[in-house]
């Protein structure tokens, strides 16, 4: 068996026929992240007992046990989600030391389905960031070519999906952040709809926004991931009490008669000439596969950027306060503590442990909440992002999936961006809508820029509609895969 293209399947059905065992999948991407994350800087935590949790996986098959449908499958977890015994610290120096005595929901639903966790991936500090470069661990770097970033906020978890460092990754999206760093490394990456899976554990940015979603391979990998990870929680009040699909059993590539909307305010030149080419060879294919084109106009995403960073900056000032240095994480060193007051002590502990953007993003937010400016900025964001859900509504009794670029250029080289925050930001115009309206959304890589690096397209679902997404990422996939439009990295 070849695990560097084998899918969730191929795997689970030969570990409990005990072709390979757990234990011998789990030393082969062991092996694959001793050699190449060196280079890479994807992981930021290796699981020392990742082979020991795997052995015990092989002992219950071989005692008659059902051990789940991602038996022996290998998984890296973005470090923005908890996992017990192993640190979790969002890539930020505040959370330095933090061992949670519990994994989130998503990772104790993927363990009970027999995945394996090895290790924790780097992201942007507090995933706040599009590029991966504002990490306490340092810049994660794109396998396609290690001069340019892999994408943010989860950038980690795509640059070791990309490479195969692992068989699948969970990453978090509150404005992208998911779907930009899938597009930037070549792999299928899927934000659901708000609600369809527990935040119980993730580490909170902006809690209005924030979804976690697998990052892997295929489309199949990725409808069958969404079956483990989807469901209500009762540690989470904000998930819904809908059944979840067999996404992976459902999945059709028929998509004639399928109605796919293009938004005519994205359609407006913003895009590098490369990103446009793969765009439009997509949507050519889509009209061949007889899917019928209908345009949508949703004036208000022309507001979508900055209303996302109000809202976001705003959750995150209040969010973050939490840390200061007392409980657990990071503390500044004082000679005589007994000598420092409170003030003081949270302004030095949180002055050395967050890093520049995060004091950026706290900074906007609290100026956002403050007095006589809670009206102007963040409640008139809210009451914006209600009409906008409105005008997505609409547009959706005369769709089933809107069809749209990623992101406004392929990945771009490292420090390009860095030092101007706004041109960083204005690269979310395609992809932060989609969390503001609670929808759900997904990057299929389709091709390849003049630079040799991955471009994907973006698809989007009205509420739990994630099994159409699913299906045209699938035909996507199948014309990707027969016309070799994205090569594999390794």
């Amino acid at each position: 068996m070849d695990l560097l293209t084998a899918s969730f399947q191929d795997v689970s059905s030969a570990v409990k026929n005990k072709k390979i065992s757990a234990a011998e999948v789990t030393q082969f991407f062991l092996n694959r992240i001793d050699r190449l994350n060196p280079q890479l800087n994807a992981f930021t935590h290796v699981n020392i007992n990742a082979v020991a949790d795997a052995e015990l996986v092989d002992a219950e098959i071989a005692s008659g046990k059902n051990t789940g449908p991602l038996s022996g499958v290998v998984f890296g977890i973005k470090d923005m989600l908890c996992t017990k015994g192993m640190p979790s610290t969002a890539g930020s120096k505040i959370l330095q030391g933090f061992i949670p005595p519990y994994d989130a929901t998503v990772v104790a639903r993927l363990k009970k389905a027999g995945a394996i966790i090895i290790g924790k991936l780097n992201q942007d500090e507090f995933a706040m960031g599009s590029s991966n470069e504002t990490s306490f661990y340092g810049n994660c770097k794109n396998p396609w070519n290690t001069d340019f970033v892999p994408g943010g906020s989860s950038g980690g978890s795509a640059a070791a999906q990309a490479s195969r460092l692992t068989m699948g990754t969970i990453g978090t999206d509150t404005g992208g952040s998911i779907r930009q760093p899938s597009n930037f490394c070549g792999i299928v990456g899927i934000k659901p709809t708000y609600g369809r899976v527990s935040r119980y554990g993730i580490i909170s940015y902006a809690s209005s926004l924030d979804q976690a979603g697998p990052m892997v391979s295929s489309v199949t990998d990725a409808a069958k991931s969404l079956e483990i990870i989807c469901g209500h929680d009762e540690n989470d009040s904000t998930t819904v009490k809908n059944s979840v699909e067999e996404f992976s059993k459902n999945l059709n590539p028929n998509i004639k008669g399928l109605k796919i909307g293009l938004i005519k305010e994205f359609m407006l030149g913003q895009s590098d000439p490369d990103v446009e080419k793969v765009f439009t060879s997509a949507f050519n294919e889509l009209k061949k596969m007889g899917a019928e084109i209908v345009e949508l106009s949703i004036p208000l995403i022309e507001f979508a950027v900055p209303m996302y960073y109000l809202i976001s900056a705003s959750e995150a000032s209040s969010n973050l306060a939490r840390y200061d240095g007392v409980k657990y994480g990071f503390r500044s060193e004082f000679k005589d503590l007994s000598s420092v007051n409170l003030e003081d002590f949270y302004a030095e502990t949180r002055g050395e442990g967050f890093g520049a953007e995060v004091k950026r993003r706290i900074m906007l937010g609290t100026y956002c909440l403050s007095s006589g400016y809670f009206d102007a900025y963040y409640n008139k964001a809210c009451q914006v992002r209600r009409l906008l859900k409105n005008q997505y509504t609409e547009a959706f009794k005369k769709c089933d999936v809107i069809f749209s670029p990623v992101t406004t250029t392929p990945a771009f080289k490292i420090g390009e961006k860095s030092t101007d925050p706004l041109k960083m930001y204005l690269n979310d115009i395609f992809t932060t809508s989609t969390n503001l309206a609670g929808l759900g959304g997904m990057s299929v890589p389709f091709g390849m820029s003049s630079e040799n690096l991955p471009i994907g397209v973006q698809l989007t679902c009205a509420p739990y509609q994630e099994q159409k997404i699913l299906n045209v990422a699938y035909a996507l996939e199948k014309v990707s895969l027969v016309q070799g439009k994205v090569p594999r990295v390794y």
